[in-house]
């Protein structure tokens, strides 16, 4: 039964365990589904996306090929670890047990906002202040901000992708109750 109960755990959503009320609760695994989902998508987007927009940036002129791929690698886990933390803050503030099912739309959009506000400070940190890298003369610059339009896209259409992708969990139920082997 617990074979069973961890092969369908690693596709599902839910599993109902014990309790000393009616024997049953209902304890939600779609999140964990859907986390690895999100993060695996937003992993493979971002290296994606950082290769192709590094003709952006001035180090695609400059820069020895073992400097670019560092780059893509030192930018591309920066992305996973600000993913990470933009979806934590946002199902602290906006989650639900049941999420991605429950609460879907004002996690993604928190998500969103929380990377977009993080990149457009750490891409003015890094270029204006530290000048730890800069934006190629190919570069469209969104007015006022200063924001490059690469990176400020990469943190809507990502996240967007991402999120349907963990959003697509399908809920499953494993029972195990009182008289099952596997029970409390």
């Amino acid at each position: 039964m617990i074979k069973a109960a961890l092969k369908l755990a690693a596709r599902p959503a839910s599993v109902t365990l014990g309790t000393p009320e009616d024997g049953r609760s209902i304890q939600h695994l779609g999140w964990l589904r859907g986390l690895r989902r999100y993060l695996g998508l937003t992993a493979l987007g971002n290296v994606l996306w950082e290769t192709a927009q590094l003709p952006l940036y001035t180090i695609w002129e400059e820069g020895t090929p073992r400097e670019k791929v560092i780059a893509v690698l030192h930018c591309t886990d920066g992305d996973l670890l600000i993913s990470l933390c933009a979806l934590a803050f946002a199902l602290v503030i906006a989650g639900l047990p049941g999420w991605p099912g429950q609460a879907f739309r004002g996690v993604a959009i928190l998500t969103m906002a929380f990377g977009l506000a993080y990149t457009t400070f750490s891409e003015w940190l890094n270029i204006t202040v530290r000048q730890s890298w800069a934006y190629s003369d190919l570069m469209p610059v969104i007015p006022g901000l200063g924001l490059g339009l690469s990176p400020a896209m990469q943190w809507v259409l990502i996240p967007i992708a991402s999120l349907w992708f963990a959003r697509r969990t399908s809920p499953a139920k494993i029972i195990i109750g009182p008289g099952s082997s596997d029970a409390p």
